[in-house]
C-alpha cells in the first residue's frame, strides 16, 4: 500500500490540500476559493463557516484520491493565514462573529491607547512585536468589546479563541483538541516568547481571560485524530 502525507494550506483567499508521497513529491491537490468581506473601510472579514466548508471539501478530495490509488494517509499538517482571529461558542461550535483577517485595521484605537500608556517596551520585550492592529490580541479585544455575546460567553467559560489552525483542529477533532503551535501563538501579541506561555500581564491589559486560549504545542506534536465523519 502506498503511503501519503496531506498538507492543508488555509490561505487568505482560498483553502488548498495537497497529497504528497513520502519523498515529498506532490501527487494531487485540490483548491477552493472563498468570499472576502469588507463591511467598512479598513475592515476585512471571512466567514469561518466558509473557511471550514472549503477546507473540509479539499481535504475530502485528496483523501478520496489517495483511496483510489490504494493509498494510506499517515498524517495531516496545517499551514495557515496567521493572525486571523476566530472566537466561537465552546458548546455549539458556532462562531460568535466573522473571522477578523490579518489585514484588518479597525483595532487601531486600542493600539493608540496602549501607546499613550507607554506600553510599547513592555509588549516588545515580552512578545517581540510592536503594538499593531495586525496581531490577534487586538482583534480579540475588539470582538469582546463590540459583540456582547462574546463577553458573556467568556464570563461563562464558554468561549474559545483560535487562529485558523486552532479553529480547524477543533472542528476536525469534533471539539476534542483546542491547540495551536508557537509560530501562530507568537503572532497574537499576547504570547511571551521568553517563557513560551500566554502572558498574564498583557492579557490583563487587554481584559482577555486565559481560559479562552488554546494550548500551545510544538509544531510537530500530536494534535489528535481527525474524526471519522470528516
Amino acid at each position: 500500500m502506498k503511503k501519503f502525507i496531506i498538507s492543508i494550506d488555509q490561505g487568505t483567499t482560498s483553502s488548498r490540500a495537497i497529497l504528497f508521497d513520502l519523498k515529498g513529491k506532490p501527487v494531487f491537490s485540490s483548491q477552493k476559493e472563498f468570499t472576502q468581506y469588507f463591511p467598512n473601510s479598513g475592515w476585512v472579514e471571512h466567514n469561518p463557516e466558509e473557511i471550514w466548508s472549503t477546507t473540509k471539501k479539499v481535504l475530502q478530495d485528496v483523501i478520496k484520491k489517495a483511496k483510489r490509488i490504494n493509498g494510506k494517509v499517515l498524517t495531516i499538517g496545517i499551514t495557515n493565514q496567521r493572525e486571523t482571529t476566530v472566537l466561537w461558542d465552546k458548546k455549539t461550535g458556532r462562531p460568535v462573529y466573522n473571522a477578523i483577517v490579518w489585514q484588518d485595521r479597525r483595532q487601531e484605537v486600542y493600539c493608540e491607547k496602549l501607546r499613550k500608556q507607554n506600553k510599547e517596551t513592555l509588549i516588545f520585550n515580552r512578545t517581540g512585536l510592536l503594538i499593531d492592529s495586525y496581531f490577534s490580541g487586538m482583534k480579540i479585544k475588539w470582538i469582546l468589546d463590540n459583540v456582547p455575546k462574546a463577553k458573556a460567553l467568556m464570563n461563562k467559560k464558554q468561549l474559545l479563541f483560535g487562529t485558523i489552525d486552532s479553529f480547524l483542529i477543533w472542528r476536525f477533532t469534533k471539539g476534542k483538541v483546542h491547540a495551536t503551535d508557537a509560530t501562530n501563538a507568537s503572532r497574537t501579541m499576547i504570547y511571551n516568547i521568553s517563557s513560551n506561555k500566554w502572558d498574564d500581564k498583557i492579557l490583563s491589559l487587554l481584559k482577555i481571560k486565559k481560559h479562552i486560549l488554546p494550548e500551545v504545542k510544538d509544531c510537530a506534536d500530536d494534535y489528535g485524530s481527525t474524526h471519522s465523519s470528516i
